[in-house]
């Protein structure tokens, strides 16, 4: 029994736009994927921080969550800035269930548990994306985001999984950082930043919460193993 994390896998069995295209690390990647994500047991839990399918809607994305479907074990899935399939918790239910998808669940304005630890999360959202609707999308990302850290109810171990890095080498989302040091998550994992932007990651411990980026690209495409060490405490 194990937890994982791992984001940014970009699929587009169902559609024509693989990331081959941009060479590198991506050149191969779906079967990269394939070779990294065998790690993962059928009692393992794995969390997908967003951008998982470059289709546009449910029916066009059914082989890229077949491929997902295929990972052994649970999969919580966070919904990223590219996964335009998304529509609502219930349509992926359905969606799930009409084609055989098992043990797939949307983290979004919930708290999952592997053991005694709290699995919450959300997007996220960069504070000046984007234009003037901005405003809205992040103040409702926080309102997301404490929802999901209020059904952790009392646990004292909380992971925080966003696609989007509320930090960042030039960058802060205090909004954000306040909320998991108001509830006490001790890890924060992140997806979204690909290619130079690494060199921008934070990785390690920020005002008493622990970052790791798991964007596929970075990890070499093999999901990180959360539970491997010990949670650091405030």
């Amino acid at each position: 029994m194990a937890l994982w994390a791992i984001g940014d896998l970009h699929l587009s069995l169902g559609a024509e736009k693989p990331m081959d295209v941009f060479g590198g690390a991506w050149d191969g990647y779906v079967e990269k994927l394939q070779e990294g994500l065998r790690v993962i047991g059928p009692e393992d839990t794995t969390v997908l921080v967003g951008d998982l399918s470059w289709a546009l809607n449910l029916e066009e994305a059914r082989e890229d969550f077949a491929f997902i479907n295929a990972i052994p074990g649970r999969k919580l899935i966070v919904k990223g800035n590219h996964d335009y399939w998304w529509s609502t918790a219930e349509k992926f239910r359905k969606f799930c269930e009409e084609n055989g998808f098992s043990n797939m669940q949307v983290l979004n304005n919930n708290c999952f548990f592997y053991e005694d630890v709290a699995l919450c999360g959300t997007r996220g959202w960069f504070y000046d994306l984007d234009g003037a609707h901005n405003e809205k999308i992040f103040r409702r990302e926080l309102l997301r985001l404490e929802t999901s850290l209020k059904a952790a109810g009392e646990a004292e171990k909380k992971l925080c999984f966003l696609h989007y890095p509320p930090v960042y080498k030039t960058y802060r989302c205090p909004e954000i950082q306040a909320l998991l040091f108001r509830y006490g998550v001790q890890a924060c994992y992140y997806g979204h930043l690909h290619g130079r932007s690494h060199k921008a990651a934070i990785q390690g411990r920020v005002d008493g919460v622990e970052y790791r980026l798991v964007s596929a690209d970075f990890v070499n495409f093999a999901p990180v193993r959360v539970d491997s060490g010990k949670i650091s405490e405030k």
